[in-house]
């Protein structure tokens, strides 16, 4: 896919969920339990133990039906790297133009974080293709209604303060999709290796989006 269809990958999708393991050897049993809930969007952070091994891994054994991105990405040499090692879109916490360069350079798109209406209107000036709003549960939904009342061109995703049962109320706000992370990822869960509470997560947060889309889930 180019950085394109990339992107509408993502937004079809609805969910991006944020994968942060301290035991990297349980990512691909996390990915496909979330995947069989109906999660096809996958960003790996770099806060994941051996991330860019972890990421060439991942892309070899799930790249084909899972879009995988990496996350927590915070100078251009780790986007190089993880592009290089499989990922196919970048997001940062934070807002660097050089990573978003070194993203389209390789053809993949870039999801800096931003928090003001100033930063994310640079962001969205400087290319990039979704602004992550971080932290979100700071700034509340109202925010994105707000923000997007006079920049309807935006492109948003809230990260943090999404949960199972208000994704779709984040989309209803003017997301365009929403990044999940510890209310989807249940540690304790993946401690005990009980990987159907992960998809029975993932079931009800696309629940929650496909009834905000007004879409019909088998």
């Amino acid at each position: 896919m180019n950085k394109d269809q990339i992107v509408k990958s993502i937004i079809d999708a609805g969910a991006v969920a944020v994968i942060r393991l301290s035991d990297s050897k349980k990512l691909l049993r996390v990915a496909e339990a979330i995947y069989r809930g109906g999660v096809s969007g996958i960003e790996i952070t770099m806060t994941v133990p051996n991330a860019i091994q972890v990421i060439e891994n991942a892309s070899r054994e799930i790249g084909s039906y899972m879009i995988l991105g990496v996350g927590t990405v915070l100078d251009p040499e780790t986007a190089k790297r993880a592009i290089d090692a499989g990922a196919t879109y970048v997001v940062s916490p934070i807002f660097k133009k050089e990573i978003i360069d070194v993203a389209h350079r390789n053809g993949v798109p870039a999801m800096p974080g931003a928090f003001t209406p100033t930063e994310i209107q640079t962001a969205y000036e400087c290319g990039a293709d979704i602004v992550k709003v971080f932290p979100a549960d700071v700034v509340g939904m109202p925010f994105f209604k707000g923000i997007l009342a006079p920049m309807p061109h935006l492109r948003l995703m809230p990260t943090g303060g999404v949960t199972l049962t208000n994704a779709g109320d984040w989309l209803k706000a003017g997301a365009c999709a929403v990044g999940v992370g510890t209310a989807l990822l249940d540690k304790n869960a993946i401690a005990s290796e009980n990987y159907q509470v992960l998809t029975d997560n993932a079931k009800v947060l696309m629940e929650s989006i496909s009834n905000a889309r007004g879409e019909r889930r088998s």
